[in-house]
């Protein structure tokens, strides 16, 4: 028993693979300023991320995420809290502010001047921060915490970055400056706020763990201030985490119960509805529908409201659109909406197929052609193939290798290639036989 143990304890120790303490804290400390280039580099950063939110772009956000330096004075917090340096953690806590005033300055600058001021899906789910939100800050904090102590860095730290996602809540803050809309502002810098404090205890934590020495021995009464500070700013963040977490369970919950009701109401009874929209967070209640042919008296529509509650949905009010302009005009604004939030994910399919489009050559119709043009040919392969010019430039070209008992003449080679040119298009075309 005790054989399996020390096992268990060998494979879960954090102590092996460490790095030397004293270097961990220099390295800790080189990362903790914004001056110079990490101040450009931080706005920059900003920009390619307010780009990102701008277009809906979640390949551009995360390119932002992984250059952003905002890490270091949060990691440095961490490290100055466990192990009392509070001139450490007061510079850091100085610098992430630096850092943060920058982000919003330059976020909101770029949002104001920007002619693209449409509230994209992925600047919406910057504003509403839950419990997950704790658990992945918390969590990838934990893992931050540990690669920097190691002596094989390894891929944990730009994944950490990714994760946590400090940017994208600060650039929507910009936004909401930028907008005036106040509510994604406090939103997004409650998020903001929660990824920052929980990366910082989980750091804590960490080095605590770690058993790294302290600067700065303290009284009972003073270790008892830094307890109280830390568990206050867990209750203060977490409670209304919860909250939000709940809300967006009832969200989830209410919007499943709508698909019940209007599948049994309408769907199974041959009604197609092509409008709908839900506002939850009125009271009531609000669930718009519109239907392609179907009209509705009063009395069938208070019934369909009475019917309400039969779906768990209660203080909801029901509204039937059937008046065709309003109807018109409404379906019109949502299919522009969902034009606008088309996905990162819709837009690389697209690109992929293009790019296998441009790539595709049907050999077989082309040996098809071929044969009767020139006879001798056997089997072809055509396929392109990408030439270095120079250094800096590459160059796509088709290649056909052609098979045959004995090698085409020049001139029939030369007849060949204009007629693949023709055919396929294509200004520059190799052609080589097999030997």
């Amino acid at each position: 028993m005790n054989l399996l143990v020390s096992k268990i304890i060998a494979y879960i120790n954090l102590n092996k693979g460490e790095e030397d303490k004293a270097k961990v804290l220099v390295n800790v400390k080189s990362n903790i300023s914004f001056r110079g280039s990490n101040l450009w580099i931080l706005a920059c950063a900003i920009v390619v991320a307010s780009v990102g939110l701008n277009v809906n772009s979640t390949a551009v956000i995360i390119g932002a995420m992984l250059i952003s330096p905002l890490m270091g004075p949060i990691i440095g917090a961490g490290f100055g809290l466990g192990i009392y340096d509070f001139e450490l953690l007061k510079r850091s806590l100085k610098n992430l502010l630096v850092a943060t005033i920058v982000g919003l300055v330059v976020s909101t600058i770029y949002f104001y001047i920007s002619p693209f001021k449409e509230t994209q899906p992925e600047l919406l789910s910057r504003t509403s921060p839950n419990i997950y939100d704790i658990i992945i800050a918390f969590s990838g904090g934990l893992v931050g915490a540990i690669a920097i102590t190691r002596v094989e860095k390894g891929n944990p730290i730009p994944g950490v970055a990714i994760a946590t996602a400090l940017m994208p809540p600060l650039c929507t803050a910009g936004y909401g400056v930028a907008t005036g809309n106040f509510k994604f502002f406090f939103g997004a810098m409650y998020l903001y706020s929660i990824n920052c404090i929980f990366i910082c205890i989980s750091t804590f934590f960490i080095v605590k763990f770690l058993s790294y020495p302290i600067k700065k021995q303290l009284d009972e009464k003073m270790q008892k201030k830094v307890q109280y500070f830390i568990s206050s700013l867990l209750i203060i963040f977490i409670l209304p985490s919860i909250y939000f977490a709940y809300q967006l369970f009832e969200e989830k919950k209410y919007k499943q119960q709508i698909t019940v009701f209007t599948d049994r109401e309408f769907a199974n009874k041959g009604m197609t509805i092509v409008y709908q929209k839900t506002q939850f967070n009125k009271n009531p209640k609000i669930l718009e529908l519109g239907f392609l042919s179907k009209r509705f008296s009063d009395a069938e529509i208070k019934e369909l409201n009475n019917s309400l509650k039969d779906y768990e949905l209660n203080n909801t009010k029901l509204i039937i659109k059937q008046d065709t302009t309003d109807l018109k005009s409404d379906i019109l604004n949502e299919i522009n909406f969902n034009k606008s939030a088309l996905s990162q994910k819709d837009i690389t399919i697209l690109n992929l197929k293009k790019q296998i489009k441009e790539n595709y050559f049907d050999n077989t119709e082309l040996l098809a052609e071929m044969k009767i043009l020139f006879p001798n040919i056997d089997n072809i392969s055509i396929s392109n193939h990408v030439f270095n010019e120079n250094t800096d430039s590459l160059k796509v070209v088709p290649v056909l290798v052609y098979k045959s008992k004995k090698d085409i003449e020049k001139a029939e080679k030369n007849k060949m290639m204009l007629w693949l040119q023709q055919r396929l298009s294509k200004k520059q075309i190799e052609i080589y036989r097999q030997n």
